[in-house]
């Protein structure tokens, strides 16, 4: 039986590194390269229902990774962006999750690790770097978080439902998760479901933000 494998765009304006992602990604039976580009103007210039997954530079001359990300994500149904950033603290990098991005990954982090990110963003989970997480988001929401009980979406929320949020925000993974508390994998996802819906989330990136926005993690 043959897997269609994931299709990738590589976006970066440094020739070398989309050549190096080239060399990593295109031997793996899973994955394959389909385009570059090397700004936003070119990212969005590609077809975007011939790929499943943009690895998006942030900061790159004309259209950066931002607004790139933005347009590509606003396509239905819209392909997965994956934004590399070299900066442990970088502000772009939090604005490209609030324009549509799945996640975020540092560019050193280990090959084994980007694979599995882009494995995840194409199945519909999220990729964030567990060590630069909470500080990202922790820095650059610039607004006061609203008290978390007069939320209207918040009370809508189950007792379980809300501790879940909290763990999710906290960076847990669904196997940790279910560790937590005592749940199998099918019950997180139903209440992992459960809180897309309630919330109006894209995606677990967004669960994340709501998370934090709220002052339910810090």
């Amino acid at each position: 039986m043959t897997t269609e494998k994931i299709r990738v765009a590589i976006v970066d304006d440094q020739e070398l590194v989309r050549m190096g992602l080239r060399m990593m990604l295109d031997p793996l039976p899973d994955i394959t390269v389909v385009a570059e580009a090397s700004d936003g103007h070119e990212a969005v210039g590609l077809t975007p229902d011939d790929i499943d997954v943009f690895l998006m530079d942030v900061r790159m001359p004309g259209l950066d990774g931002i607004a790139a990300t933005e347009r590509i994500t606003a396509n239905d149904p819209a392909p997965r962006v994956l934004v590399l950033t070299t900066f442990d603290l970088d502000e772009y990098a939090f604005a490209a999750l609030r324009a549509g991005a799945s996640g975020f990954l540092l560019k050193d982090t280990r090959p084994e690790d980007l694979f599995g990110a882009i494995r995840s963003v194409h199945a519909g989970d999220a990729a964030l770097a567990p060590r630069v997480t909470a500080r990202m988001i922790e820095q650059f929401i610039d607004a006061p978080a609203p008290r978390d009980d007069d939320d209207p979406l918040l009370a809508t929320l189950t007792p379980r439902e809300r501790e879940i949020l909290v763990a999710i925000g906290e960076g847990l993974t669904n196997d940790e998760l279910a560790e937590r508390f005592f749940l199998s994998i099918s019950t997180v996802k139903t209440h992992i479901g459960r809180l897309l819906q309630k919330l109006g989330a894209r995606d677990r990136v967004q669960l994340v933000i709501h998370a934090y926005e709220w002052g339910l993690v810090g």
